[in-house]
């Protein structure tokens, strides 16, 4: 008996240096997968150590190529990229305490390859951007997360010769940094559309009104992809995928002004992905794919917004979409086809990436999200 007991406490004391108390969160990620497949992988991952242990996995849907948890946690909701006329968005359950995941419902999208998804902090609007759709729906929200049916926003133009740019192709949703507007960038022809957010308290509900301006032009063959605001709300920052350019935008009242341009694919491969700044608001990070495949590393002048290129990380192949760590120590890269999450640790001093070594394997990854844990968590 007494060396059972010596090895339950042995196996405590191997799981507390594993993973630290309160060092905890849970990391979900989505994957194209087939809906017999799993396409989402729960697990519990130490920003301390960078050390993640898997949980569990979700099947039931197929490509679930991105995925957002709402601010408080407790919902979850997942596009399933499909060009059949059939695309959803899944709403879940997410249990913060002991991972569990229970579906809700799911509406059509009523536009093909939805590759983003958006949700207010008061949990009454989720919004999808729809890559092959050339549009955005906006899906009311119940007060348990079910969605209600989406009212689809059509868009147009584009050039039937272009071989990327031949109608809208949405792929952002985003709100500015005063949550009073919505924003959609759309690679197909080159313009951030805007949306009033107006808000009716009594009946908790959030819908959009088309902005003033309606949109913002950014100059031909830019495709913008992903956007990301600098904390102190002053400024923004856009990568076109097309142009491998990021474009620094002044904020101010619902306006985006361009006030810098620099490079981050300089090989030209038109495949850049995914941009974040880190956590402490000093440096900038952007995926680039197809060739040279990896992240650009910038820094930022906090005062100005404006940028400078101080490094190149390589990765894995086909870097779409990564994160970096509440606590703004790790780096993840999603490799989809590498098969492969990378963990990168982030020098706090100058910005660049050093690989841990301790790769999570995974099937076709596609994004990478975290919520916090709100209670400790064992692993039984």
């Amino acid at each position: 008996m007494r060396k059972i007991f010596i090895l339950f406490i042995g196996i405590l004391l191997s799981a507390a240096t594993c993973f630290g108390a309160g060092n905890d969160l849970f990391m979900l990620i989505g994957c194209m997968a087939e809906p017999s497949q799993p396409g989402m992988y729960l697990y519990r991952f130490d920003e301390a150590s960078g050390k993640a242990i898997l949980l569990r996995k979700v099947n039931q849907i197929a490509n679930p190529t991105y995925i957002n948890f709402t601010k408080d946690g407790r919902n979850l909701y997942a596009v399933s990229e499909t060009q059949d006329g059939k695309a959803k968005l899944y709403s879940y359950v997410f249990n913060n305490k002991n991972g569990n995941i229970r579906l809700l419902n799911y509406q059509l999208t009523h536009g093909d390859n939805p590759c983003n998804v958006w949700i207010d902090a008061d949990k009454s609007l989720a919004v999808t951007a729809n890559y092959f759709g050339g549009s955005i729906t906006a899906f009311p929200l119940q007060r348990d997360g079910r969605l209600h049916k989406g009212k689809l926003f059509q868009f147009e133009g584009g050039d039937p010769k272009s071989a990327r740019q031949e109608q809208p192709h949405l792929h952002c949703i985003y709100t500015s940094p005063d949550n009073l507007y919505l924003y959609a960038n759309d690679l197909g022809t080159d313009q951030i559309y805007k949306y009033d957010l107006v808000e009716n308290k009594a009946q908790h509900t959030l819908s959009l009104k088309k902005g003033t301006p309606a949109s913002f032009k950014l100059p031909a063959g830019e495709g913008p992809r992903h956007t990301e605001f600098h904390q102190n709300g002053k400024f923004a920052y856009i990568i076109g995928e097309l142009s491998g350019n990021v474009t620094v935008l002044k904020y101010n009242k619902g306006n985006l002004t361009p006030i810098q341009t620099i490079i981050a694919d300089t090989l030209n491969a038109a495949g850049s992905a995914d941009i974040h700044v880190a956590p402490d608001g000093r440096f900038l990070y952007v995926s680039n794919r197809l060739k040279g495949d990896g992240i650009a590393i910038f820094s930022i002048n906090v005062k100005t917004g404006l940028l400078t290129k101080i490094g190149y990380q390589l990765t894995g192949l086909h870097p779409r979409n990564f994160i970096i760590t509440p606590n703004g120590k790790f780096l993840l890269c999603a490799c989809r086809d590498s098969n492969v999450v990378q963990i990168y640790t982030i020098n706090k001093e100058n910005g660049l990436l050093t690989s841990i070594h301790n790769d999570i394997s995974i099937s076709k990854p596609m994004c990478v999200k975290f919520t916090e844990i709100h209670e400790t968590y064992q692993n039984k």
